[in-house]
């Protein structure tokens, strides 16, 4: 160029082009099942230069085959996926490369699609993979799915994923978690729904590899009636795994709220949890004796944690259609911890077109559910049939209806529901209760609740528990 001086074009980084290509290929994979020869051919050339087995590419080997016949690359796959240390600020460019195959090959595995129906073996497959995916973020197998997300508290006092290992830099998953869970929860239902479910429940190992889900929930207690023997044992013991994780966060949300005035009519109870050790000590300074530095305590003082409670009747009602078989074990465990309370008298009632007294087993959400029926069409009436009559006093007693409100006698409904209202009962319309908030109401209803001064609570489970809490103390 005449009177010009050609700039000089930086040379490519041939560390950037590998990880490139690598990349690319996950991303042409993971939205078209059909390979790319280029890449395909590409990335071999990549992975067989950095000494990794050619098994990397292969969709059909699970990590842990790969880690069987190359027990070296065990170590690398922990912690694959969290900061790493920077030596003097120097990036190993070939150590990235590297890395970038080892990511490459758990994300395809976990998160390509798998067409078609599904075997017990390919459920058992995604589930080891979606192991290795976790401990690469520095968790424990199974600990993001469903989004839990347990954590420890660092030695440097911050919150760190647990598993990341001794001196490895903790990272943050306080963004990855509420994605990354609920993404293989929700992976992980649909291959259960595609698959034969009872030949998985008919083989313990398998079973035991099932993550409890609100889906895996709702298949259960459909099929639960076609369930005998070895299968029906695994299926009861994962839906009280699912109760059992669920009430533990509800009942801590229950118990953040305090219940009424402390009753200082009733004595305290002396039990060891109740000692005020402050006021006894200061009761008994005059008990001193400076020569043997010795307190003599005459009386022990205990703090008063009775509280001041009116006995209330607490009568929950849920549409047991097969639309709302989330808020239906949501609310049975809901009613079974508010069962537990003192001088609550709750009732649960389910209902479809028919209506079922679940009251006898609310103090037990398992049993409960064991007994209800999904399925089938939407009618309250029969429902608050069996309502009406446990209504005693009314000023004294909330009803918490949840359903969608797709109802086949509308107007008879909704006037029963206005005619209790207005005699005093507490009448809280709950669209659904989820862990998400989301659900559907019939506009019909929504309307006229919100006309009659009883607005439909939003489906999340927290405003629920703050209602009831704020009228049962």
């Amino acid at each position: 160029m005449t009177g010009q001086t050609a700039e000089k074009m930086p040379a490519p980084d041939p560390y950037d082009n590998r990880r490139q290509v690598l990349y690319w290929r996950l991303l042409a994979r993971l939205f078209d099942s059909e390979e790319q020869a280029a890449l395909e051919s590409a990335s071999l050339a990549v992975v067989e230069d950095i000494g990794l087995p050619p098994a990397l590419l292969d969709p059909g080997a699970s990590v842990d085959s790969v880690v069987q016949r190359h027990p070296e690359l065990a170590a690398e796959f922990e912690g694959l996926m969290t900061p790493k240390p920077e030596e003097d600020g120097a990036r190993d460019r070939a150590a990235e490369v590297r890395r970038a195959a080892l990511v490459s090959k758990v994300l395809l595995n976990v998160f390509a699609p798998t067409p078609g129906a599904v075997t017990a073996g390919q459920l058992a497959r995604w589930q080891s993979d979606a192991g290795w995916l976790e401990r690469a973020l520095g968790c424990r197998p199974g600990e993001l799915r469903g989004g839990r997300g347990r954590h420890r508290v660092g030695a440097g006092g911050g919150v760190s994923p647990t598993g990341t290992g001794v001196g490895r830099p903790t990272p943050d998953l306080s963004r990855l978690v509420p994605e990354i869970g609920p993404e293989l929860g929700a992976i992980e239902a649909d291959l259960v729904k595609r698959m034969h479910l009872r030949e998985v429940l008919a083989d313990p190992q398998l079973a035991s590899q099932l993550t409890p889900s609100m889906s895996l929930i709702e298949q259960l207690l459909w099929d639960k009636d076609n369930l005998s023997g070895v299968a029906l044992a695994n299926a009861k013991a994962l839906i009280r795994r699912y109760i059992d994780e669920v009430a533990q966060v509800l009942r801590t949300q229950v118990e953040k709220a305090t219940v009424g005035e402390i009753d200082r009519s009733v004595p305290p109870k002396r039990v060891f949890r109740n000692l005020d050790l402050d006021r006894t000590i200061w009761k008994n300074l005059t008990n001193w004796d400076p020569e043997e530095e010795r307190l003599y305590v005459d009386r022990l003082y205990y703090r008063h944690t009775s509280r001041k409670t009116t006995p209330q009747r607490l009568i929950v009602v849920v549409d047991q259609s097969g639309s709302m078989v989330d808020s239906m074990v949501n609310c049975t465990i809901l009613a079974s911890i508010f069962a537990g309370l003192p001088k609550v008298n709750v009732h649960l009632i389910a209902y479809d077109t028919q209506a079922l007294d679940l009251t006898p087993w609310a103090h037990d959400p398992f049993e409960t559910l064991l007994r209800t029926k999904l399925g089938g069409g939407t009618d309250g009436t029969v429902a608050m049939q069996l309502v009406q009559p446990k209504i005693a006093e009314p000023r004294n007693t909330v009803v918490v209806w949840i359903s969608d409100f797709y109802e086949w006698r509308s107007h008879e409904l909704f006037e029963s529901m206005a005619a209790l209202h207005r005699s005093g009962t507490r009448f809280i319309p709950v669209g659904s209760v989820t862990s998400s908030g989301r659900g559907s109401v019939n506009p019909w209803f929504r309307e006229r609740f919100k006309d009659l001064g009883t607005p439909v609570i939003s489906g999340h489970i927290k405003k629920l528990v703050h209602e009831l809490k704020t009228f049962l103390t």
